[in-house]
């Protein structure tokens, strides 16, 4: 299985936006639900926005209002466009499919099938 490729990231100051974009393979991708995941130093890995195949959406509450999840389904890509970002959301984010087992995965801290993130800071 190949792993996601995400990109995107940077420095950016609060009040800011940044958009990310995950490439992954039609096999993770296909008619699964996609999501974006964050980790901070020191936190556990959290989902914070997933998308259906058909396009229907949910975001974590601490990102509600300010984050929007979208996917290509022709490309295999998934986007995260992130407005009114705050110091809080400084965190490393991932892409991928949402699924029992990526929630175990994360329980174990097992993350051979993930990619290597994009890292996002948030200068206050």
């Amino acid at each position: 299985q190949v792993q996601p490729v995400e990109s995107g990231g940077g420095l950016v100051q609060a009040g800011g936006s940044l958009r990310l974009s995950c490439a992954a393979s039609g096999r993770i991708f296909s008619d699964n639900i996609m999501g974006w995941y964050r980790q901070a130093p020191g936190k556990k890995r959290e989902l914070v926005a997933h998308i259906s195949s058909g396009g229907s959406t949910n975001y974590a509450d601490s990102v509600k209002g300010r984050f929007t999840i979208s996917r290509d389904n022709a490309k295999n890509t998934v986007y995260l466009q992130m407005n009114n970002l705050k110091p809080e959301d400084t965190a490393v984010y991932y892409c991928n499919d949402v699924t029992p087992t990526r929630f175990r995965e994360i329980s174990r801290a097992d993350f051979g099938s993930w990619g290597q993130g994009t890292q996002v800071t948030v200068s206050s």
